[in-house]
């Protein structure tokens, strides 16, 4: 049974929404899966202005335990085409992990959030499989095989690259079923990845 960590950072509920469906499918696919996210940065007093969803049921998690598991799928919304600086400055403390190559040979994924259709999804993606692969770390995606991604009679993300939902300039817009879907979809593809290479 693979261990797999979901680790997100999520401002206003939409990408916690999404480590939540990952991890299903994760769970769907046998691994033993841990849902945690990173710490808050901005001040509270801000944080209580903009509307951020500051309660949310998943606990902090350290550097540490990173090694712990044998995939590791982080999501993020996008800030100006790449990566909160929330999950960046916890990324950024990796480098003990980095230089004892703990999570060499492990498994990584992906996924996001943006306020547009075009608000920088893929970027932000990449940016995110740079970090996973500068840890040694084997990338999973959203292969094709999810037909979700391919719809044409809906605004919908998705991208070969993670899974991806759109949540409008106010946050309004929620993960749709089809994107969803997709983050259900990595979730199993990372599990059943992790299977094949520890089980």
């Amino acid at each position: 049974m693979p261990k797999v960590l979901v680790l997100y950072y999520s401002t206003y509920g939409h990408i916690e929404q999404m480590a939540e469906a990952v991890a299903a499918g994760a769970r769907e696919a046998g691994a033993e899966v841990a849902i945690r996210r990173v710490p808050e940065t901005v001040p509270e007093e801000i944080a209580q202005k903009g509307h951020f969803k500051l309660q949310q049921p998943a606990a902090i998690a350290t550097v540490a335990e990173l090694e712990q598991y044998d995939a590791i799928v982080l999501g993020t919304p996008t800030r100006y085409g790449r990566i909160s600086s929330q999950l960046a400055a916890f990324l950024d403390q990796t480098g003990g992990l980095w230089a004892r190559g703990a999570l060499n040979g492990k498994v990584g994924a992906a996924f996001t959030s943006t306020a547009s259709q075009h608000g920088g999804q893929e970027t932000t993606l990449f940016s995110l499989i740079t970090n996973l692969l500068h840890l040694g770390m084997t990338v999973v995606g959203l292969p094709y095989s999810f037909q979700g991604q391919l719809k044409l009679d809906e605004v919908t993300g998705g991208s070969p690259y993670g899974a991806t939902t759109i949540a409008a300039g106010d946050g309004s817009r929620q993960p749709t079923e089809n994107e969803l879907a997709g983050a259900r979809f990595q979730g199993r593809h990372v599990a059943e990845t992790a299977a094949k290479l520890f089980g």
